[in-house]
């Protein structure tokens, strides 16, 4: 096991993608802090997944990412809980389509409170525990979107998930001269709930095959293959890599 003795915290890991990284990370000897905003009972189902199949160390933290209060309580709990922090990964965010035209202000400012600044506030916050000890992984969890793939309606995702990949070379820079690790893992169409959002069953699975003809693999990613990419970022086969963005997408082939 490539983690053990490492403390996680993993933001938004009460369902989809989160919950596949906390579960990997665990695996792997890691002591994972599975944070949530809603979903209690979720989130503690992983905790006991880690606990009693594992035989792991893990804790659900709340906290809205877009709240430094929040943001501050989350690490606290963290650090009393483990008594340090290696890793973290800022996977929380949201997704609301909407043309520009019809895109309100509180939808805009709502999605890159999460998907952007709360990025910057975890990382900023993390980096007091980390700083101290020389020691840190950070892995942010952006989007194809942040490199030019967003669909019609998505502007305020896009730009938000453009601006962690930016954000992560310039925590990268700042960062590394304490021994932090700073990169960005930037999924394509992954088989979750959020990709599926409102539509029915027909729906999805038109989607899914549309999405599979856009990857050059001709298929649809799974939580799996991010987990993976996040596992690479958080041991030390990465030591040598910083202010870097990891495509997990297949291979789209309309912006190759």
């Amino acid at each position: 096991m490539r983690l053990v003795g490492k403390a996680a915290l993993v933001t938004g890991a009460s369902r989809g993608i989160g919950r596949m990284i906390a579960l990997t990370l665990a695996r792997e000897g890691c002591m994972v802090a599975v944070n949530y905003h809603k979903n209690q009972e979720k989130a503690e189902a992983i905790v006991n997944d880690i606990r009693r199949r594992m035989g792991g160390r893990a804790i659900a933290v709340k906290g809205d990412v877009s709240n430094r209060k929040d943001i501050e309580t989350m690490f606290r709990h963290v650090i009393d809980e483990f008594e340090k922090i290696d890793i973290l990964v800022t996977n929380a965010g949201i997704y609301i389509p909407s043309p520009i035209l019809e895109t309100s202000d509180e939808v805009w400012d709502l999605t890159l409170d999460v998907n952007l600044k709360g990025v910057f506030m975890c990382i900023r916050e993390t980096a007091k525990y980390m700083v101290p000890r020389k020691y840190g992984k950070i892995i942010n969890i952006s989007s194809n979107s942040g490199f030019g793939a967003a669909l019609w309606g998505d502007a305020s995702y896009a730009v938000s998930k453009a601006g962690v990949i930016q954000l992560t070379k310039n925590a990268a820079y700042e960062l590394g001269q304490y021994g932090i690790n700073v990169n960005c893992v930037a999924p394509g169409a992954i088989d979750t709930d959020m990709l599926k959002g409102d539509l029915d069953e027909e729906g999805y699975r038109g989607l899914l095959e549309a999405k599979k003809e856009l990857s050059s693999l001709g298929q649809i990613g799974k939580p799996e293959d991010v987990a993976n990419a996040v596992l690479f970022f958080a041991c030390d086969a990465s030591d040598f890599i910083t202010g870097k963005t990891l495509l997990v997408d297949g291979g789209r082939r309309d912006y190759l």
